[in-house]
């Protein structure tokens, strides 16, 4: 899955749109995952919820994203917020340093990316980033939009407060929002979070180079997270006005030949 983890073998593979689709039937449960221990909470909920005893949900289907590029997995970190990977989102890293806040949304394949920006951003530019595995933002969507029409039909009542917006309470600063799909998957979440959001995705056509090379094409590699936090940091006058500039020549952002994020693997 993903639009540039198949780079190479085919552009008719290069997947940005698939969660999209999958939004449009109502039956259909969408997940990008990027641990396999989410895989697993994941699978253990949709069987429950399709096959349990007390199963009353069983006419949906669950379409999960995964890639065919070698990540790091990671054991299961000590009290998982297991509810927020059944749900859509979880804090994954808090920041390791105090400074200008900001927050990465990740899914799937480029969760590895983010906690690389965060590394970056921290050790370059002093800037505080957490980072959250969005493991669905379709789901993240059905929920908001549950609440707003639970809302919409119980004026005077108290409103439900979406679960992301929930999750998100006292995240500060701006976010930025990256995938290996469309910027439209990651936008669908975009009106129940009240901060300032930038969405990173894969949009346009097939990129036939190396995967590194495809990533800085398209704006969603590991700089790209770190260079977007920055201009909105930087429009809030909470980091030098000249940082996003000096990032963008440091790391030769208009340079596809210079992309570093993610390797091949496999037969790719």
């Amino acid at each position: 899955a993903g639009r540039t983890t198949l780079t190479g073998e085919g552009l008719q593979h290069a997947d940005g749109h698939s969660p999209l689709l999958a939004s449009t039937n109502p039956a259909v449960v969408t997940y990008d995952p990027a641990y396999g221990y989410e895989i697993g909470h994941i699978m253990r909920s949709g069987l429950e919820r399709m096959y349990g005893p007390d199963s009353d949900d069983q006419n949906v289907m669950y379409y999960l994203t995964v890639y065919n590029e070698p990540i790091v997995q990671p054991a299961e970190p000590e009290n998982l917020d297991t509810e927020g990977v059944i749900k859509g989102i979880y804090l994954l890293a808090p920041a390791k340093i105090d400074g200008p806040r900001t927050q990465i949304l990740a899914s799937g394949v480029s969760v590895p990316w983010a906690l690389e920006a965060q590394r970056i951003l921290a050790d370059d530019w002093n800037v505080s980033a957490d980072v959250w595995s969005v493991t669905s933002w379709n789901e993240l969507r059905r929920d908001g939009l549950a609440a707003e029409e639970e809302a919409f039909l119980n004026p005077g009542q108290p409103a439900r407060t979406p679960f992301v917006t929930q999750q998100l309470e006292g995240a500060t600063g701006p976010i930025v929002a990256v995938s290996d799909y469309m910027k439209a998957i990651p936008d669908q979440i975009r009106q129940f979070v009240p901060n300032e959001f930038a969405t990173l995705g894969a949009d346009g056509f097939g990129f036939s180079d190396t995967r590194a090379a495809a990533r800085r094409y398209f704006k969603n590699d590991t700089h790209s997270i770190v260079v977007r936090a920055l201009e909105m940091l930087a429009r809030r006058g909470e980091v030098d006005v000249d940082s996003p500039v000096k990032a963008i020549e440091k790391y030769k952002l208009l340079n596809v030949n210079a992309g570093t994020t993610g390797n091949a693997g496999g037969e790719a």
